[in-house]
């Protein structure tokens, strides 16, 4: 078995040679498409392991002629131009699978070995443009593992379950993977089912007939049919009330809904991205929601990072709100080195929004063309002088700065504020009390079995906060 290796960098070849000799496989190396090209015309391969950046022109680009030298062979792709743009111009090639640099190069191994055995067909995708305006940003590590699942989602229509904290991003997967899918021509529409009333949720999502309720007084199309040939996004799930998530779950187990007040079923095909900032798993042990739609909705699940995981990427996604607000009317600015250093080493708890919040306000209010490290630190320092004042400050401040950040929607501000300043509270008990639950609860004056509760409730387990490291 022979594997053809494009790839003009010295020192990567040989590694990736070692690596595949290693599993069994002869190598052929060559750094040129021409070459490439030419020895396709000479001989048959196993697989093809081809770098996208070459001295001759971009590997992607010139993947139809390999499809029409060798259509069954795999073709595994290496870039380091980690961006989602590559990641998807390479899954839309029909390749076997794409590598951003740097990889490990045992999993590339073993990767090739799966290509060679399954003897599947590579099916041509085409050549299909690359989309402008993609949503994501950010070529740091764990982005990258966010771009490789985005792409094995694009060509079916597997249910996504989005997973992360507020303010990282959630709702541009979703609409990265309708964009960059084969549903991009029909509807993408997004619903917040955290922020409809209980009692009206079903009938946004499933719609309901003339009559069927007081108020009812025409017919009403849900999400799911507004929905038909494309994307259903169902933002904040872990919020829904338990009656909802049963409709929700028959819904996806059928493929039809019934409208509030109707008799008739009703086929509809919609693709479901779901997304939630809590853990669901509490939530099943405690009854708050169903298992069985928790399997449902979790069959690929994509985990956004933290801003704080990915802190190579701020300076790019800093720059990228200059633009975006220069593009709604703001001043234009250019970003210096130093000011995107020092934007870099904030801890942005409230993610991408956060930041993306304060860099149209720089924009706003920055009066140079350069915006340098003094420009910027004005501007984070109220924050650290809200720490050194009164604690009546302090306070307010962070309810503003939190309001600012999470913008919760209407409705249940009280519920997520609360939780949002419980959490610290009752572990800072804690850690005075050294995980003493009956103590904690004294202290606080609230009910033992209330605060256990809570505790459950908000994931704060206190032998984790008493436990060394």
């Amino acid at each position: 078995m022979t594997v053809l290796l494009v790839e003009d960098d010295a020192s990567i070849a040989i590694v990736i040679t070692a690596a595949l000799e290693a599993e069994g496989f002869s190598v052929v190396r060559c750094d040129s498409i021409a070459e490439r090209d030419r020895l396709l015309g000479e001989g048959n391969y196993s697989a093809l392991v081809t770098d996208v950046m070459l001295t001759d022109g971009d590997g992607i680009e010139t993947i139809g002629a390999v499809r029409h030298a060798a259509p069954n062979m795999p073709i595994i792709i290496l870039s380091a131009q980690n961006t989602l743009d590559t990641a998807v111009r390479a899954s839309d090639t029909g390749a076997f699978e794409y590598f951003p640099k740097p990889f490990d190069i045992d999993e590339l191994a073993r990767t090739v070995r799966q290509a060679v055995g399954s003897g599947a067909a590579r099916e041509d995708m085409g050549e299909e443009a690359p989309v402008a305006g993609l949503p994501l940003v950010g070529r740091s590590a764990p982005m990258q593992a966010v771009y490789r699942m985005i792409t094995r989602v694009l060509r079916n229509d597997l249910t996504v379950l989005v997973l992360g904290e507020s303010g990282t991003g959630k709702e541009l997967v979703a609409e990265a993977i309708h964009q960059l899918g084969h549903r991009k021509a029909g509807p993408f529409v997004a619903v917040n089912t955290a922020a409809i009333p209980a009692e009206l949720i079903e009938s946004e999502l499933f719609g309901h007939e003339k009559g069927a309720f007081t108020g009812a007084v025409a017919r009403h199309v849900g999400k799911f049919e507004q929905a038909e040939g494309g994307t259903l996004f169902l933002d904040e799930i872990g919020d829904m009330p338990m009656q909802a998530q049963t409709r929700l779950l028959r819904a996806l187990q059928s493929g039809t809904i019934r409208r509030v007040g109707g008799r008739d079923e009703i086929r509809v095909d919609v693709r479901i991205v779901a997304a939630t900032n809590r853990d669901l798993e509490p939530m099943i042990a405690a009854g708050t929601f169903r298992e069985d739609l928790f399997y449902r909705l979790n069959v690929v699940p994509i985990t956004l990072p933290p801003l704080r995981e990915r802190a190579d990427d701020i300076p790019a996604l800093a720059r990228h709100f200059l633009g975006l607000a220069a593009g709604e009317g703001l001043p234009r600015h250019v970003l210096a080195d130093d000011a995107a250093a020092l934007v870099a080493r904030q801890p942005w708890r409230g993610n991408v929004r956060e930041l993306r919040n304060f860099i149209y306000r720089l924009a706003l209010l920055a009066r140079e063309d350069v915006i340098d490290a003094a420009t910027v630190a004005p501007l984070l320092a109220p924050a650290s002088r809200g720490e050194a004042g009164s604690a009546e400050t302090t306070l307010e401040g962070a309810v503003g700065q939190w309001l600012a950040v999470n913008d919760p929607p209407a409705g249940i501000i009280y519920d997520s504020a609360l939780a949002a300043f419980e959490r610290p509270l009752f572990i800072t008990v804690l850690q005075r009390t050294g995980g003493n639950q009956l103590r904690a609860a004294q202290v606080l004056g609230i009910n033992r079995n209330t605060l256990r509760k809570r505790l459950h409730e908000l994931g704060i387990d206190p032998l984790d906060i008493v436990r060394p490291g």
